[in-house]
């Protein structure tokens, strides 16, 4: 028999100043790796330190969330950047964060983009090339976490082990790319639905686009939006469900490296 693994990773750490978003300490001990927002979409110094710290007193694995230069738009507006500016501003990210799980003395596990750095990546060759390059200039030994297209194909190029990313809330194109948060459901909100669709996409390695038809979703790892309201609740229904299901919910590091032995 078949045994599913998969992680559970969040974004977080996305409060600045005196704005606070998402509700981090409720949803940590239901996920597995937190992606902490780096200064340039969210987050600032003092939110990146403690939310590093709070990963770390429960065994979370850590990993940089570098976004686009926008505050405004919570980096979900797209940005005209050249690939030099979007390589040194992934290292300067990576870097900045670095610095705190340096001092909380564990390891920097990954790098996931932020909203439309990764949205764009998944079509714009060049845009995914100068991600991977910011990547691979800080370390080649971290981990990528990326949902399709350009931006896998160009981390595997480049010798970067990619965990591929379903989003259990979010609803895809034919082509493999989300439906625009402009659109007014693009986002689900029905924890049971959320829940049912994360154990058919272990399972199955597919889910039904807009369009109708079943897609291709590899899933090392699950997505929840730390910004998202009610993310505690859905994370820990995400996790007993996903359980309940037989699915063992483990460290990225342990998913790859299950997967790589399986040759899947």
């Amino acid at each position: 028999m078949r045994e599913y693994t998969v992680d559970i990773n969040c974004d977080m750490g996305e409060s600045f100043g005196a704005y606070r978003m998402g509700d981090d300490d409720a949803v940590l001990p239901a996920v597995t790796s937190v992606n902490v927002a780096c200064g340039f979409h969210g987050g600032d110094p003092r939110v990146m330190e403690v939310t590093v710290a709070a990963a770390a007193r429960l065994g979370v694995a850590v990993g940089a969330h570098p976004g686009f230069p926008d505050l405004v738009g919570f980096g979900r507006r797209n940005l005209d950047v050249t690939a030099d500016e979007a390589r040194t501003d992934v290292v300067y990210q990576i870097g900045a964060l670095h610095a705190f799980t340096r001092k909380a003395g564990i390891p920097l596990q990954h790098v996931k983009p932020h909203g439309q750095m990764n949205n764009l990546a998944v079509t714009d060759r060049s845009l995914a090339e100068a991600i991977v390059a910011g990547i691979r200039d800080f370390d080649p030994g971290l981990i990528l976490i990326a949902y399709g297209g350009a931006l896998v194909e160009a981390a595997k190029d480049a010798g970067i082990r990619v965990a591929h990313e379903v989003f259990a809330d979010r609803e895809y194109n034919g082509d493999g790319t989300l439906d625009s948060r402009r659109h007014p459901n693009a986002v689900i909100h029905d924890v049971d639905r959320i829940v049912t669709r994360a154990v058919s996409m272990v399972r199955t390695r597919q889910v039904a686009a807009l369009t109708g038809e079943m897609i291709s979703v590899p899933a090392d790892t699950i997505c929840v939006h730390g910004d998202t309201a009610g993310a505690a609740t859905i994370a820990r229904a995400l996790r007993a469900g996903l359980e309940e299901a037989g699915i063992a919910v483990r460290p990225l590091r342990e998913v790859l490296d299950r997967r790589d032995r399986a040759g899947a």
